[in-house]
C-alpha cells in the first residue's frame, strides 16, 4: 500500500511538473511579447509555433527531473538538495535547447523567452515543491500523515535507524518501541524503549494501529528472519528489512531479480549499466575534443617553455592502473629533470623536491601538466571525471593496506574527481580519497559529473598540495 501511494504521489508530481513547465514557458512568452518587454520584441514566429516546441521541451524536462532525483520521496530529501537538483536539471535543459537551436540554425526563436523560461521554471518548480513540503510538515506537526513504527530486533541497525529518524523529524516517523529476545524490557535508547519480546507481535499487532514494522535483527539472529517475516506479514502491516551489515557492506548495495531469485549485489555501480556507460563515453569524447581545442594555445606555450628550460622530452609517460585493473600509459607534460626509471618509481614527489624544474613547479601547482591526459580521454584510457589512477607499485601496496581500495578500478580513472575537488589531491590522506572515490562510483549521475567539472573550473586547478 505504501509503495502504491509513493507511485501515485510520483505520478501526481509528474503531472504537477508538466503543468509548471508549460505555464512557465507560456508566461515567459507573455512577458516577452505582450507584457513589459514587448516594446523591443520582434515576433518572427507565431504563438502556435512557440507552443509547439513544448512537444519536445516537456518530455525532455520531465526526463531531466527524473535523472536528477526530483521524484524521490520528499520526506527523505533536504530543501537545498532539491533546489540544487532543480537548478541542475533546468541548466542542462536550457543548454541542450540552445545547442539544438544552434545546430538546426533556428535563429527566429527568441533567446529572451528561453532565458525567462529558465528563471521562471526554477522558481516555480522550487515554489511548488516547498508548498508541498511545508504543507506535509505542518500536517505532521498536527499529528497527521505520520507513520507509526515498531522495530523488531535491537542491533546497530536499530540504533542507526532511530538516530536518523530523530535527526529528521520532517520524515514523520514515530518509533513506538523495540521488540527483542536478548535485551531486557525497559532498556532505553534515546527515548525509545524495548517493550517486550518478539513473540509479543501476536499481541501488539491486533491492538496497535501500526503503519510499518522494521526488522532490525542483528547479524547473529538472521536465522530467525523467515519466521519473523511470516509473523509480521500475517498482520498485513507493511514490513521492511533494515540489514545490520554495515561492517560487511559499508556502502549501498542493490538488488536484482534473476527469474524470481533476488540477488543482493554488494556494491551499486551505475556505470556498469551499458546505457550509463555509453552516455558517459559520449560526454568524454565531446568534452576531450573541446578541451584539446580550447587548451591548445596553453599547451603550445608549455611545450616551448619546457624545451627551452630543461633538456629532454616534452611529454612524460607513466604506467598507471585503470579500468578492470588494466595498465595504460598516462601522458603528462614533463615537470621533472630526467632521472633513471628505478629512481623515479620510488616515491611521490615531496615538498621542495629538487627533481622538479622551475616551470614544472608552476605546471604542477596549476595542474597544467595534466592537460595531455585529454588525449588519454579521447583514446578511452581515462574519463573526464573519475578516481585518479595510480602507479602499479602503489596499487599493490594500497590493496593490502586500505579496505575496498580496488573498487576504484570498476570505473575509468578521471582527469578530475570528487576527491580532488574536495581537496584530496597530492600529499593528502589516501584513505579519505578512497572514501570520496567510492561515493562517486556508487552515486554517479550525469549531474554529478557536471557538478565536479564546474567545481574543477572554479577551485580545482590550483593545488596547494602539488609539489
Amino acid at each position: 500500500m505504501i509503495r502504491d501511494n509513493q507511485k501515485n504521489f510520483s505520478r501526481l508530481h509528474v503531472v504537477v511538473d508538466a503543468c509548471v513547465i508549460t505555464l512557465s514557458y507560456f508566461f515567459a512568452w507573455v512577458l516577452r511579447f505582450i507584457g513589459p518587454f514587448a516594446a523591443t520584441a520582434v515576433r518572427a514566429r507565431s504563438f502556435e509555433q512557440y507552443m509547439s516546441a513544448l512537444i519536445f521541451i516537456l518530455p525532455a524536462y520531465i526526463l531531466l527531473y527524473h535523472a536528477f532525483s526530483l521524484y524521490e520521496p520528499m520526506r527523505m530529501q533536504g530543501r537545498r538538495l532539491v533546489l540544487s537538483n532543480i537548478i541542475k536539471a533546468n541548466s542542462l535543459g536550457i543548454l541542450i535547447t540552445i545547442f539544438i537551436l544552434y545546430t538546426i540554425e533556428e535563429g527566429n526563436i527568441s533567446r529572451s523567452v528561453l532565458y525567462m523560461f529558465y528563471g521562471i521554471c526554477i522558481l516555480a518548480s522550487w515554489g511548488v515543491r516547498m508548498l508541498i513540503f511545508y504543507s506535509l510538515r505542518n500536517m505532521r506537526k498536527r499529528g497527521l500523515n505520520q507513520k507509526q513504527v515498531v522495530l523488531v530486533g535491537y542491533s546497530r541497525a536499530a540504533e542507526e535507524y532511530i538516530d536518523r529518524i530523530r535527526e529528521n523529524p520532517q520524515w514523520g516517523y514515530v518509533v513506538r518501541g523495540i521488540l527483542d529476545d536478548n535485551i531486557p524490557a525497559g532498556t532505553m535508547y534515546k527515548g525509545i524503549k524495548v517493550i517486550g519480546r518478539i513473540a509479543n507481535l501476536n499481541v501488539i499487532l491486533p491492538e496497535s494501529r501500526l503503519d510499518e514494522i522494521a526488522i532490525t535483527l542483528g547479524l547473529s539472529e538472521y536465522y530467525r528472519l523467515e519466521e519473523i517475516v511470516a509473523l509480521c506479514e500475517k498482520s498485513g502491516v507493511h514490513t521492511k528489512f533494515i540489514p545490520d551489515y554495515n561492517k560487511i557492506i559499508p556502502t549501498k548495495p542493490y538488488t536484482e531479480d534473476i527469474l524470481g531469485l533476488p540477488v543482493i549485489n554488494i556494491r551499486y555501480v551505475p556505470l556498469s549499466n551499458t546505457f550509463n556507460s555509453m552516455i558517459k563515453r559520449v560526454m568524454d569524447i565531446i568534452g576531450s575534443i573541446i578541451g584539446i581545442i580550447v587548451a591548445s594555445p596553453v599547451m603550445l606555450v608549455m611545450c616551448i617553455l619546457i624545451k627551452i628550460t630543461s633538456p629532454g622530452p616534452l611529454i612524460y609517460r607513466q604506467e598507471r592502473v585503470g579500468l578492470h585493473n588494466q595498465t595504460f600509459w598516462m601522458y603528462k607534460f614533463r615537470s621533472m629533470e630526467i632521472q633513471p626509471e628505478a629512481e623515479e618509481k620510488k616515491a611521490w614527489t615531496v615538498k621542495n623536491d629538487p627533481r622538479v624544474t622551475g616551470i614544472g613547479r608552476f605546471m604542477r601547482r596549476t595542474s597544467i601538466d595534466e592537460l595531455p591526459q585529454l588525449f588519454n580521454i579521447l583514446k578511452g584510457d581515462m574519463s573526464l571525471v573519475g578516481p585518479r589512477p595510480e602507479r602499479p607499485f602503489f596499487v599493490e601496496k594500497f590493496r593490502e593496506e586500505i579496505p575496498r581500495y580496488m573498487v576504484k578500478h570498476q570505473v575509468r580513472p578521471g582527469l578530475t574527481g570528487w576527491a580532488q575537488v574536495n581537496g584530496y589531491r597530492g600529499d593528502t590522506s589516501i584513505r579519505k580519497r578512497i572514501e570520496y572515490d567510492l561515493y562517486y562510483i556508487e552515486n554517479w549521475t550525469v549531474g554529478l559529473d557536471i557538478k565536479i567539472l564546474f567545481m574543477t573550473i572554479f577551485k580545482g586547478f590550483i593545488n596547494k598540495n602539488a609539489y
